[in-house]
């Protein structure tokens, strides 16, 4: 994987997902004399006398408090200290990586008002995989994620901990070992590192490119299923979907019938097939999945203009010596593409579900009941599909949309919030649902395939089943159903099924 460059307010939506899948991050040298005039203008700023948000003043309610010039380098660390308030188990460090880079992005942009050499130790954190430990829970996404991001920047100040080549230690130790030294926050630095919507966006983000994987994945399955069911390819002629005009749609019809062209098993259903139309998660899958691809599309815009923006507060505009305080850190954008996600996710599964009930159905697929060749003595897939209905019916009460709530925080100074991180929270776990009934789904579609034999299907599909069959036999009688599972769910979440097929649509 080749190192990502970090051009500030110009990064492509593929250089934030390699920088989620692992690679290694450089920022742009050009960046510096942004950052440098940046910071000259917050000390021209203060030389006025004038109170000036976030600089010489409280913070939030306490925003009518002037602070004196001898306290302001406290000032900076006493909002990192009181800030870090987060709670529950540590955010993924993927995540994290993320939220690092999109924070040195955002600062290196010349709007902050923070120094050269506050940017330089984030970016080399990044670069020796020092990785704060984030509590995931305490932002309502508004005033940025304050306590989230807070526990990043008291590691730059030598306060919390890091995460070091898989070892939690106390963030002095971590730093030292490194070769680094604890940043002296200047004025406005503090505020600076804890006020935006980088935490928000890192986890809009790591869902969205979870669901992509899911998304493909779900294509290959499905057309997988249509196979095993001996389902007909007529509802994915391009004259239907170029009627209803929408980009998704077609693509995904585009994409069924490649994968499953010029297959055995699509020849044999043309001969003596008295199904005239086949359920909906057959037939439908252009119409719903279209539909997943042109949401996650819509959010993947949105989290991309957002990963390129600042949003912290107040911001510094060199050229005129004003910091102006608005409301940039509010995730309202975030908040609504986690949404979007969520719907998506939750689609794609629960579709997928129903294909898998299909399968055991013999009533509906014509396959022997439960997918066993010996049913009634053998359960089968019986309980793998339990297992589906249940996942599926988890992320449909987590699909609930997060961004319609709102709660007042800081003394009703803060009145409106967005909820994006929560909101954004989830998509793992959602994805990591979705991915298991797609697992499932892959063994069933798989084992529907092998009642067909010596008919095969298309090349693609063969491969995609075969990548299956070198980890997990056909199932011929009982076996412990769980280690199997996990197995295709690990070949998913690493991307080897996607590895064997290609040409699938992405969301960028």
């Amino acid at each position: 994987m080749i190192d990502v460059l970090l051009c500030p307010g110009d990064v492509a939506l593929a250089e934030w997902r390699a920088i989620y899948r692992g690679a290694a991050v450089r920022l742009d040298p050009a960046h510096a004399e942004r950052v440098a005039e940046s910071a000259a203008a917050v000390a021209r700023i203060l030389a006025k006398g004038d109170p000036v948000y976030g600089i010489n003043t409280g913070f939030g309610k306490l925003a009518s408090v002037r602070i004196g010039d001898d306290d302001l380098a406290r000032l900076q660390r006493n909002i990192v200290l009181s800030h870090a308030a987060g709670v529950g188990a540590p955010a993924p460090v993927p995540v994290v990586r993320l939220m690092m880079a999109l924070k040195l992005a955002s600062l290196a942009q010349g709007a902050s008002g923070v120094r050269p050499e506050t940017v330089a130790l984030l970016e080399a954190m990044l670069a020796q995989g020092l990785t704060p430990v984030v509590p995931a829970q305490g932002s309502v996404g508004a005033s940025g994620d304050l306590a989230p991001l807070a526990h990043m920047a008291a590691t730059m100040i030598g306060v919390g901990e890091i995460f070091a080549d898989g070892v939690r230690m106390p963030a002095s130790d971590a730093l030292r070992q490194a070769g680094l030294s604890p940043v002296e926050l200047g004025p406005k630095e503090g505020l600076a590192l804890l006020n935006g919507t980088q935490f928000s966006c890192s986890l809009a983000l790591a869902g969205l490119f979870e669901a992509e994987r899911l998304f493909q994945s779900a294509l290959v399955t499905g057309a997988l299923s249509t196979e095993a069911a001996r389902g007909s390819d007529t509802p994915f002629d391009p004259r239907i979907h170029d009627l209803r005009r929408h980009r998704g749609q077609i693509e995904v019809a585009a994409t069924l019938r490649a994968l499953m062209a010029g297959s055995p098993i699509r020849a044999s259903h043309l001969e003596g097939d008295a199904r005239v139309q086949d359920p909906y998660c057959l037939r439908c899958q252009p119409q719903v999945m279209g539909a997943a691809l042109d949401v996650l599309r819509q959010a993947a815009a949105t989290l991309e203009i957002e990963a390129n923006g600042v949003s912290d507060n107040p911001l510094i505009f060199p050229d005129t010596d004003e910091a102006l305080s608005g409301g940039n850190f509010h995730a309202e954008p975030v908040a609504f593409a986690a949404d979007m996600i969520a719907l998506a996710i939750c689609e794609i599964g629960s579709i997928a579900e129903r294909r898998i009930a299909m399968l055991v159905d013999p009533a509906l697929s014509g396959l022997p009941a439960f997918l066993t060749p010996r049913p009634g003595l053998n359960s089968g897939f019986m309980i793998p599909q339990v297992t589906a209905a249940a996942l599926v019916s988890e992320n449909k009460q987590r699909a609930t949309p997060a961004s319609v709530d709102s709660i007042p925080t800081s003394a009703n100074q803060e009145d409106h919030v967005s909820m994006a991180a929560h909101g954004a929270r989830r998509l793992l776990d959602m994805t990591e649902n979705a991915m298991a009934v797609i697992g499932i789904e892959w063994l069933a579609a798989a084992q529907g395939v092998d009642f067909h034999a010596p008919l095969a299907s298309s090349e693609p599909l063969e491969a995609a089943r075969a990548c299956l069959r070198n980890e997990v036999p056909t199932l011929t009688d009982d076996r412990h159903f769980h280690p199997v599972m996990e197995r295709a769910n690990a070949l998913i979440r690493s991307g080897a099924l996607l590895a064997v097929v290609h040409d699938l649509p992405g969301v960028a």
